[in-house]
């Protein structure tokens, strides 16, 4: 294999992390709504033009955000649907291995971050690898993945794929060099002390944009070692005495510098990547998680949630306006203030004739409509989720018989059941490939 093919390579896997810029960035934006900053939207300041935060934005103009995170408790009603309704069903017998796999690896819980995951940025990604004779399964984020735009839900025209490493020189040692010394002592030249985290310039000799792809050649972690594993699918002339080719899947390591640190093909019997992913729904290539559906109702949650704030902040309740000359002799303001503030107070008070007498300010300001925005909002949330009360398990409104509450609850159910089927079909997609961990001579 020639250099030049060594660097298109790793130039497709840069091409492949930009092209996902808009999928971390969709991701970052629903994970940050999902726990609970909620005004950290740009926008375009009208005073001095510049660019602030939704957040700036209203402390600027006096008023105070006010945050009620609806998204978490969807999140996790549906985690926790899932994690009752169908992991909890499935601790029955199993396949030996995926059976030791769950225990070794914590499946379940490792699903449900996953899950988790999943209904935040659209996308589950997990790896399995043999580990000296167990297999080992890991969650691969989304801000180090990478993979060819791909269009069929299924993953089948996936031909390039991917994941971002940072790690000690140790541990990457263990991964590369493969037991050789000779190969060791390779990647240790290759990782000086200067050279171990990577800059952002090291894309510049392979045609790469450091503005937009900069943390694909660099780590920001002290002491670790940015890596690039690469798999690609590549076809091979099979001899013998019919002609034919043949399609394998090929990896590489690469350092950020593009040193190949090592390469082989898959050491497996199922002959493919160690990734296991999903995309949802990617209609057209594209992603759209569950939380983006419902990021607009929950803006519009706050706001009216704001706006009702700094109503009730600055309409006059309680005041007191006392005149002047009624101000009874020997006594100060702050003695008003004092007996006015107590309950069961007296205050003395010698009327005058044509004088107003004290009086007590009090007004109503809530009567706008905001609460029935608010309930508004609330109940296109429940709409656009399908996480309706009767799936959350709340008690049922007066009048609600069992049988409708059941109903109630079991279409709920069914508006979830294309996102739980999703994640059950990507689940028995890792089981199948646990089961053909087994390592072959290639």
């Amino acid at each position: 294999m020639t250099i030049d093919r060594h660097q298109a390579v790793l130039q497709a896997a840069y091409q492949a992390w930009c092209g996902g810029a808009a999928l971390r960035a969709t991701r970052q934006r629903a994970k940050r709504f999902t726990y609970g900053d909620q005004w950290g939207d740009t926008v375009t300041d009208r005073r001095t033009g510049l660019t602030i935060t939704e957040r700036d934005r209203l402390l600027a103009e006096g008023a105070r955000p006010v945050t009620n995170n609806l998204i978490r408790q969807l999140v996790k009603t549906i985690v926790g649907r899932y994690r009752a309704d169908v992991i909890d069903t499935e601790r029955g017998p199993a396949d030996k291995r995926v059976a030791a796999a769950r225990d070794d690896n914590e499946l379940d819980e490792l699903d449900s971050r996953a899950l988790e995951d999943f209904l935040i940025g659209g996308a589950v990604v997990q790896r399995v690898d043999d580990s000296e004779g167990h297999v080992a399964v890991t969650n691969v984020g989304l801000d180090r993945f990478f993979i060819n735009a791909i269009r069929d839900p299924r993953g089948l025209d996936c031909e390039l794929i991917g994941q971002l490493h940072d790690m000690s020189l140790a541990s990457l040692l263990r991964r590369v060099a493969r037991g050789s010394r000779r190969r060791a002592a390779a990647v240790r030249r290759l990782y000086s002390d200067a050279e171990c985290h990577g800059t952002a310039s090291m894309s510049l000799p392979l045609g790469g944009d450091a503005t937009r792809g900069g943390d694909f050649w660099s780590t920001s972690q002290p002491g670790k070692c940015r890596a690039i594993e690469v798999w690609t699918l590549e076809s091979r002339e099979a001899g013998g005495a019919r002609w034919d080719v043949t399609m394998h899947w090929h990896c590489r390591w690469f350092t950020p510098r593009g040193d190949v640190l090592a390469e082989y093909d898959s050491p497996w019997s199922h002959g493919g990547h160690p990734f296991v992913f999903k995309l949802y729904p990617l209609t057209d290539g594209e992603v759209h998680p569950v939380v983006e559906d419902v990021i607009d109702q929950q803006m519009l949650v706050n706001n009216m949630v704001t706006v009702l704030d700094q109503i009730l902040r600055n309409t006059a309740k309680g005041v007191l306006l006392y005149p002047e000359s009624a101000l009874p002799d020997g006594f100060t303001w702050k003695d008003i203030r004092g007996i006015w503030s107590r309950t069961g107070g007296i205050l003395p008070y010698a009327p005058r004739v044509g004088d107003p007498r004290p009086e007590q300010v009090s007004v109503n300001g809530t009567g706008i409509g905001a609460f029935e925005m608010i309930q508004l909002q609330l109940q296109m949330i429940e709409r656009a989720s399908g996480v309706t009360g009767a799936l959350q398990g709340l008690t049922p409104q007066g009048g609600s018989t069992a049988g409708l509450y059941r109903q109630q609850s079991d279409n709920a159910a069914v508006a979830l059941t294309d996102v739980y089927d999703t994640f059950t079909a990507f689940r028995r997609h890792r089981n199948r490939m646990i089961q053909s961990m087994v390592k072959v001579d290639r």
